[in-house]
């Protein structure tokens, strides 16, 4: 036989292709091929609602029914699938429009989310509705009043807090702790008198100060385990830090917060792992005390005072960086006792601004205000 006379024949090359298309529609589940949305979203329940992921289980976009209670309610919850099927008939799901989908995505895509938590308030942030006026804040260097000398971490750690904050909340300005060091030394006290009244009124009148956060930090505490194998080790470290809130009006503290980090949660492995793990720590705890911070902060009520009164001018210790605009209405109360108001006195309008965060305004209604008379707002130019 001449094998050179020898030609494939048609059938086998059908039969070659038979056999890949018959294993190329049974590809089991493990092939890593990209899929379409999830099945339970392909439900005709839930063909006309909004699906999202969140840590690979599925949640539907529905309507707070409690969100007209307060500002800490948020506008949208994210629901189990299995439990909005279940109860159907209770949720009331938000209509989608292709703007509010790609501007949530937006949002959400850059750093996913943890947890059902995290993921509500990165898509549907409870933050207030205009007017927002900040309330000044003094975050003291946690372990600076009773420290002597340099003390590094308890300034990085009142940094990071502030930044924490900042993060959840659109309602604080912060206060120069160094600014206020400074006052202080002038008028002859230090920073160990911080929370006495005489102190704490200095911060009221000449600052604005609404609140001041003070404490101290235990740790952090590292721990470290090497083994023949593992020359570096692995390090897991735990940090507790204890505060108060005190609101420098009334002189009285508001509340008490301490918070520590899981310490499986800060374990690190490798080349400074000890170093990693006392920085995850303090994140952790960081975080937790920062969501209780601006919680409290939003629920405190604004004012401002008066500086100084010069003739039909009155100067304000509250300004732009506040957010007061030109135009805005302020009621004039006389300081009451105990951290109150007393009687209303007028109404002063702001005309212009001045210095870092100070208004100049004029009486418009009442009696003539005095020095350190409180203000608050009552209304905007044109509402």
């Amino acid at each position: 036989m001449n094998l050179r006379e020898t030609k494939p024949r048609p059938f086998i090359f059908i039969l070659i292709f038979s056999l890949f298309l018959v294993f190329a529609c049974s590809i089991p589940s493990w092939v890593p091929i990209k899929k379409g949305p999830p099945h339970k979203a392909k439900m005709k329940e839930l063909l006309d609602k909004e699906v999202i992921i969140i840590d690979k289980e599925e949640y539907v976009k529905v309507l707070n029914p409690r969100a007209s209670e307060g500002k800490d309610q948020p506008k949208y919850l994210y629901v189990p699938v299995n439990e909005y099927l279940s109860k159907r008939e209770t949720f009331t799901t938000p209509a989608i429009r292709m703007e509010e989908v790609k501007k949530e995505s937006s949002v959400a895509s850059p750093k996913p989310s943890s947890s059902l938590e995290e993921e509500v308030l990165i898509v549907s942030p409870s933050k207030p509705t205009l007017p927002s006026l900040k309330k000044k804040v003094l975050i003291t260097y946690f372990d600076d009043r009773t420290t002597e000398g340099e003390e590094v971490l308890g300034d990085w750690v009142a940094e990071k807090l502030m930044k924490e904050i900042n993060r959840r909340s659109l309602q604080v300005l912060f206060t120069d702790y160094q600014m206020v060091k400074e006052f202080l030394e002038k008028k002859g006290t230090g920073l160990k008198d911080l929370e006495t009244p005489k102190v704490l009124q200095y911060l009221n009148e000449v600052f604005g100060v609404h609140a001041l956060v003070a404490g101290q930090l235990s740790g952090p505490y590292v721990f470290t385990t090497k083994t023949t194998k593992d020359q570096e080790g692995t390090a897991s470290a735990i940090i507790k830090i204890d505060m108060r809130l005190v609101d420098t009006f009334s002189g009285k503290t508001l509340k008490n917060l301490s918070a520590s980090n899981p310490i499986i949660a800060a374990k690190e492995k490798g080349s400074f792992s000890e170093e990693k793990a006392k920085v995850k720590a303090i994140d952790l705890a960081i975080a937790d005390l920062g969501r209780s911070l601006a919680r409290e902060f939003d629920s405190m009520d604004w004012f401002c005072r008066i500086a100084k009164v010069e003739g039909e001018e009155v100067y304000i210790n509250a300004g732009r960086l506040t957010g007061l605009k030109v135009g805005d209405v302020m009621e004039v109360f006389r300081p009451g006792g105990s951290g109150e108001r007393g009687e209303v006195k007028g109404k002063i309008q702001i005309s212009a601004f001045f210095g870092i965060d100070a208004s100049i305004g004029r009486l418009i209604q009442g009696k003539n205000p005095d020095v350190n008379d409180i203000l608050k707002l009552a209304k905007r130019e044109g509402t």
